[in-house]
């Protein structure tokens, strides 16, 4: 198991942001070419972009970097030059079909990716919403990206709105679409830096949802995105019970298992197993 609770976007471009970020608690990183980067800085940020991921300066943190879309003056020259990185992905914006990211696909082949690269598909138009079983279903797509701006902006509805709900529809298709196809699914990100209370209730609101964490544009954001996305020392507690419980009731032969008072199916086990999965995988990035 892979934590990904918190993913920051850096701007490639600036080499601050770059260096700060081999210090910030982040499970991944997303070294961004595309939105954060001018045009004229975008064969900076790619160079900037490569020689990160090279540094080997950034410990366990997830690197991926986010190429310019193949419709656009940069996006064929950076999926190249991301093919020649270490980077676990590339992330992709725009994603809408699976004829798009067959062609992501094969440039990366035809630039030497390695075969283990993978793509993490940005959901972020009606027509991805639309077809998003598919492009969740690709073979290499390993992590659906939430784009709720550009998503936002397209159907002409408020991201401002209480509690988000004109996306929650469109939220919560694309994670049915990645729970079928046991892929990683991030929430978008939330725009108001200052305004860490209403960013706490979106990060409550995604993971009770079912997202595997969330898309971050600040540093601020990451220590309150990585704690709503970790079990918490009770819930660990009650996962051992639970698989301790379990355990011996199968060696006594009791077909009746009860924590706390409470019954315990099958269902309770394998949440407690998840639990304890996800706590050691995220004590392992220590």
């Amino acid at each position: 198991m892979r934590p990904r609770r918190s993913v920051l976007y850096m701007p490639a471009a600036n080499e601050r942001a770059l260096e700060k970020a081999k210090t910030i608690p982040t499970d991944s990183i997303i070294f961004d070419l595309e939105d954060a980067v001018a045009p004229d800085a975008k064969a900076t940020a790619r160079a900037n972009a490569v020689a990160a991921v090279s540094s080997g300066a950034y410990g366990s943190r997830e690197l991926t970097i986010r190429c310019n879309g193949l419709d656009t003056p940069w996006g064929v020259d950076d999926l190249a030059a991301a093919a020649q990185t270490s980077a676990a992905a590339v992330v992709i914006p725009k994603v809408s079909s699976v004829e798009y990211l067959t062609e992501v696909a094969d440039r990366l082949d035809a630039a030497g990716a390695r075969a283990d690269m993978r793509i993490w598909a940005m959901v972020e138009t009606p027509t991805a919403i639309l077809d998003v079983r598919a492009i969740a279903a690709f073979w290499r797509v390993e992590v659906l990206v939430m784009g709720t701006n550009d998503l936002a902006r397209e159907l002409r509805s408020s991201h401002s709105a209480a509690n988000r709900y004109p996306l929650l529809p469109h939220l919560a298709a694309s994670l049915l679409a990645a729970r079928e196809a046991g892929k990683t699914i991030l929430d978008g990100v939330f725009n108001d830096v200052k305004d860490l209370d209403s960013f706490r209730a979106e990060c409550v609101q995604g993971f009770e949802m079912g997202f595997d964490g969330k898309t971050l544009i600040h540093p601020g954001q990451v220590d309150i995105c990585n704690e709503v996305w970790s079990p918490s020392a009770e819930e660990v507690e009650h996962a051992w019970k639970v698989i301790a419980a379990f355990e011996e009731a199968t060696t006594a032969g009791r077909g009746v298992i009860t924590v706390d008072g409470k019954m315990i199916e099958n269902l309770h086990v394998a949440n407690a197993q998840r639990v304890l999965a996800l706590a050691n995988a995220i004590a392992d990035l220590a």
